[in-house]
């Protein structure tokens, strides 16, 4: 029996994702295999679509990835209760929505590919805090250019000449959070510092 065109269509696209999803955690074959006890060979033959997917190696991939399987194989939204959102692609960056209020501070998270060409600074109206999620990422804020990790955040004026995106050849993944007006995230807890002595 011939699966429908959807079906194909999802199979299809489960190597591209798998590839992916490794080059955002920056971890090679032979890490990935070490962590999901699956052959470097089978993974290679999985990214490339000379394997076909099954939950059997699957599932180890998407625990070692920490993401959720759907996302794997591009599963259909159906009878899902959780408000989704819409990935958008801008100028070769995939953007996905997290509010959907209209005013106060909105928030994205970016996946961000290796862009050609020097840096484009712009400027804009708010205030922007970054969050790195995956990969390294470059800030460029008029004459500096910061260099962050996974973990590490940056805070700044959107009215200053900025840009930021991959440091490197790898793809990078951000939490970007835009007040439009210039608000600020307020920090209400931080950890105490301890004194010696």
């Amino acid at each position: 029996m011939e699966q429908p065109a959807a079906i194909q269509a999802a199979l299809a696209g489960v190597g591209p994702r798998l590839r992916r999803a490794r080059a955002l955690r920056q971890i090679t074959l032979t890490e990935l295999a070490a962590a999901t006890g699956i052959s470097k060979s089978t993974l290679s033959r999985l990214e490339s679509g000379q394997r076909k997917p099954s939950l059997e190696l699957l599932l180890p991939i998407a625990h070692a990835h920490q993401i959720p399987l759907d996302e794997l194989v591009g599963a259909p939204e159906i009878g899902d209760p959780r408000v989704r959102f819409t990935p958008r692609n801008r100028n070769g960056r995939t953007v996905v929505p997290l509010t959907r209020q209209p005013g106060g501070i909105q928030a994205w998270k970016t996946i961000i590919p290796p862009e050609p060409g020097e840096p484009e600074l712009r400027t804009h109206e708010g205030y922007e805090w970054l969050y790195v999620l995956a990969g390294r990422v470059r800030l460029l804020l008029a004459d500096h250019d910061i260099t962050l990790g996974p973990g590490e955040a940056a805070e700044f004026d959107t009215r200053v000449p900025h840009w930021f995106g991959p440091a490197g050849d790898q793809p990078v993944e951000v939490l970007s959070l835009l007040g439009r007006q210039g608000e600020r995230i307020h920090v209400r807890a931080a950890p105490r510092r301890r004194t010696d002595g």
